[in-house]
């Protein structure tokens, strides 16, 4: 026997309801692809790439790798108007938030500038 899920929600006080709505749309959020994000978002990868001032088949790809650079993942939530942190989970404590590296731009160092060697005595 199949129970439909509408049927069965109609049956359920309306608090209940919406509690039960609540912690589905948090489960939904608690694990998006970025593609899917981008989607729930509403934006074109067009839309995204002229935001990120990349091309769309830049976003493409980046949507289908696995691997990327924080710095990258900040810009491309921060370009669907969102805000990207960082939560470290352990077994024996509550979640961290993780601060210090993920707000901040990379630069890197200057080269130290070669000196050029004196020609002549100083008087």
């Amino acid at each position: 026997m199949t129970v439909d899920h509408e049927t069965l929600m109609k049956e359920l006080s309306p608090e209940r309801r919406k509690r039960i709505e609540e912690r589905t749309a948090q489960l939904i959020a608690e694990e998006m692809t970025l593609r899917a994000l981008r989607k729930a978002r509403k934006r074109t990868q067009v839309q995204l790439a002229k935001k990120l001032g990349v091309t769309q088949d830049s976003v493409s790809r980046m949507e289908q790798r696995s691997d990327l650079l924080l710095s990258t993942l900040r810009k491309t939530v921060e370009a669907m108007g969102g805000h990207l942190s960082l939560i470290a989970e352990f077994p024996d404590r509550a979640p961290v938030l993780v601060s210090g590296f993920a707000d901040t731009e990379f630069k890197p160092k200057r080269k130290p500038r070669k000196k050029r060697a004196r020609t002549g005595a100083r008087a």
